[in-house]
């Protein structure tokens, strides 16, 4: 069923598609003469101002060689139809490639090869963007600083977050990408498509409607701490686009103006909701959770209404929402979201 809707997303794409073109590979730097694929652009999309963290910025014409940073920028791309010449390397929980099987899935759909990969481990890979000569750098779910933003910019216009790295909502971040892409006709037919999805996953599972949950981050290594994801996170916030509201423990753990917030085990039994969703290294974590002595003490833990994810590609899809992820999101992730909330 996963693949299976992946492909149908993919040949929505494909059938708007105008042209394709390989990009270059990882030994020519993206220097073969080649273009994007691309869908149609807009009339009157250009010139185009787009505003974000560190300012505003001004494309007068469509890129032909998109590069994007950050773990997402480049789904919201492919759903629009354009291939990027380059892109970040999924290095957690990305297949053998670096990349994700619906990203591969949905560029063989639109007939054009793989973008390069480069690695951000170290902060903005600035010369391996540089190698693929692009025309506009998409950051609008990425971590890059103001200084890496002015050396960036010195390479091709960037279009950064637009309020917080790695904040920002995949509603935002495809709208902010099909104007920087002149697309916004298409991101209205993507958005159409996977709201479909959305609601047909409510529909589903009409028990997680309404129920409260906090998303958290629990580590063997370390449960002297309960780490809670803030309403702003991608993945937070796309639990609540499926029905889940934030327990009130969440508000109450989190300043303003902080994404994520640790709190001592210690308040374990305070942090009450219907839900507590996390990750795992291993399938064997949620029993160490469960019998830690102040961790175990979390109330939808004690109760048996906790899921722990401990697929590593599940969770970065979960991580990292878009229009091609969210379909496997809700055939991987949300069953089990289900289960956990019903306590089975």
């Amino acid at each position: 069923m996963t693949r299976l809707r992946h492909l149908a997303l993919a040949a929505g794409l494909g059938a708007l598609a105008l042209s394709g073109c390989s990009t270059g590979s990882t030994e020519d730097g993206g220097d073969a003469a080649a273009s994007s694929t691309t869908t149609e652009v807009d009339a009157d999309a250009y010139p185009v101002t787009i505003e974000h963290a560190f300012g505003e910025t001004t494309l007068t014409e469509e890129p032909k060689r998109v590069a994007t940073l950050g773990w997402s920028d480049q789904d919201h791309a492919v759903s629009l139809g354009v291939v990027p010449v380059g892109a970040t390397k999924l290095t957690w929980g990305g297949n053998d490639t670096g990349s994700s099987d619906y990203f591969d899935a949905a560029v063989e759909e639109l007939g054009a090869e793989a973008p390069v990969r480069y690695d951000d481990a170290d902060g903005a890979p600035i010369e391996e963007v540089a190698q693929t000569r692009p025309d506009v750098i998409l950051a609008t779910n990425s971590g890059i600083t103001e200084q890496e933003y002015e050396k960036l910019s010195k390479i091709a216009p960037v279009v950064a977050y637009p309020e917080a790295p790695w904040t920002t909502p995949w509603q935002t971040s495809l709208d902010t990408v099909a104007k920087a892409l002149g697309r916004t006709s298409a991101a209205e037919e993507v958005v159409a498509q996977t709201q479909q999805e959305i609601d047909a996953a409510k529909e589903d599972h009409p028990e997680i409607q309404g129920a409260s949950m906090i998303f958290g981050y629990l580590a063997t290594t370390d449960l002297s701490t309960v780490g809670i994801y803030a309403p702003e996170d991608p993945r937070v916030a796309f639990m609540h686009d499926l029905g889940l509201e934030d327990a009130p423990a969440v508000a109450e753990s989190i300043k303003p103006g902080e994404f994520y917030s640790t709190v001592s085990a210690e308040k374990a039994p305070e942090l009450d909701s219907d839900v507590f969703l996390t990750w795992a290294e291993t399938p064997e974590d949620m029993e160490k959770f469960t019998q830690d002595k102040l961790v175990g003490q979390l109330p939808a833990i004690a109760e048996g209404h906790a899921y722990a994810e401990a697929d590593k590609q599940v969770a970065m899809a979960v991580t990292n929402p878009t229009p091609l992820s969210i379909p496997f999101i809700i055939d991987e992730f949300v069953p089990e979201v289900s289960k956990a909330v019903q306590g089975s």
